[in-house]
């Protein structure tokens, strides 16, 4: 008997999580494929939440040092 009540509970906190990725997807559908579609790199950050990184930024460089004017 005791075993049948942990089983439902799994069952009830799977069916969550379930819910609460889907709703994470849906959140976030739109901006995600638009970064896609881009090229961009999109990383989860949190519950409807993203990261989102143009490659083309780690191509930058740095220009050269200016000297520090001396008064």
């Amino acid at each position: 008997m005791y075993s049948q009540g942990t089983k439902g509970i799994s069952r009830i906190k799977s069916r969550i999580r379930e819910l609460v990725a889907w709703a994470d997807r849906e959140i976030c559908m739109e901006p995600d494929e638009f970064a896609l579609h881009r090229g961009w790199t999109v990383t989860r950050t949190g519950f409807g939440a993203r990261c989102y990184r143009d490659p083309r930024f780690d191509q930058l460089k740095v220009g050269p040092r200016v000297p520090e004017e001396v008064s």
